[in-house]
């Protein structure tokens, strides 16, 4: 007596002389079926109910796959790391790949990879001095992305502002300083050209 085997139906689990535990949770297996950064369901743990273990992304638990690892993505922008005025780019999206996401100032090519970008630009700061000597320079706006919309004022008349106005003074006054002409634009304007109000 006690010699009998009980085997679970469809399956090679078997037990002599009592009856076999007929279960499989498959979502135990090691390794991990699903991998890292998912979740495994088995539905149906009964022994010979195989195959039938479904992954789930933790991130979007609306992608997943039965039978093997779902294919899960983690866009680090999403979440808007990088604030207002600036691009983010996370060329690797996979869930084990964090801190790679990029953050460039619109407009620019400024950049800093894992976190915000410094997004300001003071013209004014610039070397060589934009305005030149004799002359106070002003960037009323300094993101980034806002260029050439710095101003030189005449240290010496603060009403003159432009090189049009500074024209005007020929004759009328003594020598007093020099200005430099700057483009505004490198692909329309003429290369900077220096000339001294008299």
């Amino acid at each position: 007596t006690g010699d009998y085997t009980c085997t679970c139906t469809g399956t090679t689990i078997k037990v002599t002389g009592g009856p076999a535990t007929c279960t499989n949770d498959e979502c135990t297996a090691m390794p991990a079926p699903c991998g890292t950064g998912q979740t495994c369901n088995d539905p149906d743990t009964a022994a010979n109910k195989l195959h039938d273990f479904t992954c789930t992304c933790d991130n979007d638990m609306s992608v997943k796959k039965t039978d093997g690892p779902a294919t899960c993505t983690k866009d680090e922008c999403s979440t808007n790391p990088c604030g207002n005025g600036q691009d983010c780019n996370d060329a690797n999206k996979s869930p084990s790949s964090t801190g790679d996401y990029t953050c460039t100032c619109t407009g620019t090519t400024i950049k800093v990879t894992g976190g915000p970008a410094t997004c300001t630009n003071d013209e004014c700061t610039a070397t060589p001095a934009p305005c030149g000597t004799g002359q106070t320079c002003n960037d009323p706006d300094t993101a980034a992305n806002k260029l050439h919309d710095f101003t030189c004022t005449c240290d010496n008349d603060m009403s003159v502002k432009k090189v049009e106005q500074c024209l005007l003074l020929v004759g009328l006054v003594r020598p007093v300083m020099t200005l430099t002409l700057r483009p505004t634009s490198s692909t329309t304007s003429p290369a900077p050209v220096t000339m001294t109000c008299l």
